[in-house]
């Protein structure tokens, strides 16, 4: 039985880490990990600086902000390499996931995936956790123009699955995120996490729904 947030949707499209993923813990980690290797403590206004940007958009903010020696490609690359034994090992999938995703082929609805990270580690990503045959679709921030909450992402997504932006329901967990996926027209469910927590009430207010987890709505 689908939950009532399904009904008339004919694309579900995710963001990534913290929607997918429980892996914004892990970022924060590597960011004051990253920023230790040239002595500069993690600004606790980090995150709402980033917050949105695309993988190289937050490389660059680094080089200019931190006056980081090393190229964007070299910073991106570092990062890349940071991640990937983290997403290997550490890094589970959302609770009910997988169930969520087999409900979602059964019913015929088309996923995507929309997200601000490097197109490398998301494709790892999905091989790890054997994503790849759910979703049509996986869109960067690198590959629009605007990074969220701009709608970029979220209509270049709908466009490849080709469904039309009102039948397309979004998932996020960050205010970012959820302001992307209404300006482009879409319905979003908000999702839990402990590293947007502060931002419990606020996402609550934006989006259309909100869930403690995947559990449940087949």
């Amino acid at each position: 039985m689908r939950h009532e947030m399904l009904q008339d949707i004919d694309a579900v499209i995710f963001d990534m880490d913290g929607s997918l993923v429980d892996s914004m813990w892990m970022w924060r980690a590597i960011d004051i990990e990253y920023l230790g290797r040239f002595g500069i403590p993690l600004p606790e206004d980090l995150q709402s600086g980033i917050e949105g940007m695309s993988f190289g958009e937050t490389a660059l903010y680094f080089k200019e902000h931190f006056s980081i020696p090393d190229s964007v490609e070299t910073i991106m690359e570092t990062w890349n390499h940071m991640a990937w034994d983290k997403y290997m090992y550490e890094v589970p999938m959302k609770q009910g996931i997988p169930e969520f995703l087999e409900g979602c082929r059964e019913q015929g609805i088309l996923l995507g995936i929309a997200t601000s990270n490097s197109r490398k580690l998301v494709e790892n990503v999905a091989a790890v956790h054997n994503l790849r045959e759910y979703f049509t679709s996986i869109i960067t921030g690198s590959e629009v123009e605007r990074g969220k909450p701009a709608p970029d992402i979220y209509l270049a997504v709908a466009k490849q699955l080709k469904v039309a932006p009102e039948r397309c329901l979004v998932f996020e967990d960050i205010v970012a995120g959820i302001l992307a996926g209404k300006n482009a027209g879409m319905r979003v469910c908000a999702v839990e996490d402990n590293y947007s927590r502060h931002d419990r009430e606020r996402k609550i207010q934006l989006a259309d729904y909100y869930i403690e987890d995947y559990r449940g709505l087949f």
